[in-house]
């Protein structure tokens, strides 16, 4: 383990972005740090922090399920790190511990927000994607959520990104009959397919969503999960039959719009097909988190399950790739790796 420095760096939001964020909307900043914690806390040295896009609303000063990054502050998101000071019961030095204080090298906070991980178990990484919020986002969102069943056929938008691969394989591990993804580039598509075992992909860039939609799955989709929003949204209610059930976990298609988005133009298919169109906030799941850990796991030992992280190295790095998970540039869960 090495020594304890006397300063640690973090990210700070120094700009509200207009828009797509710009890398002068941040600030890597050196704070002191103490070797000691208070009573009751710990000291975490961050080994992989992640990004989200769900990270790019927190920088727009609005109320909304969860509190605006403050400006001249630092930024927070999932980390897992090893604890290196401990003044709190049930933590020693060098176990390993996910939490809530991302973006900065060195943690210091209340060791009943921490939870212990076993990097014995998988790499301490995948308690951020796979194990992680990602993961449980894709579970609670295909089985609860969309009350997935066998058989039923399934689009997934983003599929190539963190939830997305998740969602599309949980599909087809519990019976899916069809399983088709949307993603940004030809690359990727052939990574659906051959890698994730999607029945079909396209690339959202190469034509119509709709259009494209419609030839992978003729005979329609009882569910969709969305990443995207925008024409995705809409393509996926003209597919959906009756009854069809949607999940909606992410709009990263007007994240970065500076005027109102306008809504799916078919909305009024919703009251004839009496389509389900329900949001989800995964902390509203907790509830599924042992049976999600039980499955993931147990799919992850046999095989079934795959998983990609794209990994960016270095603290002085994050913006950049928080910036390029916006453009896309990742597969599977983008992470930030701290070395040294």
């Amino acid at each position: 383990m090495s020594e304890i420095p006397a300063v640690s760096r973090e990210w700070h939001l120094v700009a509200r972005p207009q828009g797509w964020p710009v890398a002068t909307d941040f600030a890597l900043r050196e704070v002191p740090l103490s070797a000691e914690p208070a009573p009751g806390r710990i000291l975490v040295r961050n080994l992989h922090m992640s990004v989200d896009p769900y990270m790019r609303g927190r920088m727009n000063d609005v109320k909304s399920y969860i509190p605006p990054f403050q400006l001249d502050a630092p930024m927070d998101g999932g980390a897992v790190g090893e604890v290196v000071a401990s003044a709190a019961e049930g933590f020693e030095v060098g176990d390993h511990v996910l939490h809530g204080l991302g973006w900065r090298e060195y943690a210091e906070f209340d060791a009943k927000h921490a939870v212990k991980v076993d990097a014995s178990l998988a790499p301490l990484s995948a308690y951020l994607g796979v194990l992680g919020m990602p993961g449980m986002t894709a579970y609670a969102g295909l089985f609860e959520v969309a009350s997935f069943k066998e058989g039923d056929s399934v689009f997934v938008s983003g599929a190539a990104g963190a939830v997305g691969s998740l969602v599309g394989q949980f599909a087809k591990i519990k019976g899916a009959s069809r399983v088709i993804g949307s993603a940004g580039s030809d690359e990727k598509v052939t990574t659906l397919t051959e890698k994730y075992g999607f029945d079909a992909a396209f690339n959202y860039k190469n034509g119509p969503v709709a259009e494209q939609l419609k030839e992978a799955a003729p005979e329609g989709i009882d569910v969709y999960f969305d990443n995207v929003g925008g024409d995705h949204l809409e393509a996926a209610i003209s597919s959906l039959k009756v009854h069809g059930r949607a999940t909606l976990c992410g709009a990263i298609a007007q994240y970065n719009a500076t005027e109102p988005t306008p809504g799916p133009r078919n909305l009024a298919l919703v009251i004839g097909k009496r389509l389900r169109l329900q949001g989800i906030l995964v902390g509203d799941h907790a509830g599924l988190q042992q049976q999600f850990v039980q499955d993931v796991a147990g799919w992850l030992r046999s095989g079934e399950l795959t998983y990609d992280e794209t990994v960016v190295e270095g603290v002085e790095n994050a913006a950049e790739a928080f910036l390029g998970l916006l453009r896309g540039d990742n597969t599977g869960k983008m992470i930030v790796s701290f070395t040294g």
